[in-house]
């Protein structure tokens, strides 16, 4: 097997016993599998702690990438005033400059699902609002309780 000694230079390939010598575990130094799967197998001298607590790291940092996946949401109201829209077009714009897809919700209450021409034109006004250069990946469609868009930056 290949070892890796504690401050990660290349001790060559050697046997099972011969790295095992070279482990001292009453020092925190333990010989730990890295790559199973290589030929010859890649082992490491270092303290077993500090390796689950970089692979804990790994994982954690890997979880939060992965729930940035989706495009975030942005909801807004038909009867909203200017100055919320402005609010709403501010946070819009920092998920755009962070490179990410926005889907835009116009929630639609009662008897306002029926107007479909004035909740479209709301939200193309909405859209004109909006500072940074940006293409429409899906035009306004309605669905659920409203119409959705969505957006991202040029």
């Amino acid at each position: 097997m290949r070892v890796i000694g504690e401050k990660g230079e290349n001790l060559g390939i050697l046997s099972l016993e011969k790295a095992l010598r070279l482990a001292r575990p009453d020092e925190g130094l333990d010989l730990i599998e890295i790559s199973g799967g290589a030929k010859p197998p890649v082992c490491r001298l270092m303290s077993f702690d500090k390796y689950r607590y970089e692979m804990e790291k790994k994982e954690k940092k890997e979880r939060q990438t992965q729930k940035s996946a989706g495009p975030k949401q942005i909801q807004i109201s038909g009867r909203a005033a200017h100055h919320d829209l402005l609010i709403k077009i501010r946070q819009l714009e920092e998920f755009l400059n962070e490179g990410r897809q926005v889907e835009i919700q116009m929630r639609l209450r009662g008897r306002e699902k029926f107007h479909k021409d004035w909740a479209r034109q709301k939200l193309e006004e909405f859209l004109k609002m909006i500072t940074i250069e940006h293409k429409l990946i899906t035009p306004p469609k309605f669905g659920g309780r409203g119409m959705i868009a969505q957006i991202t930056k040029k």
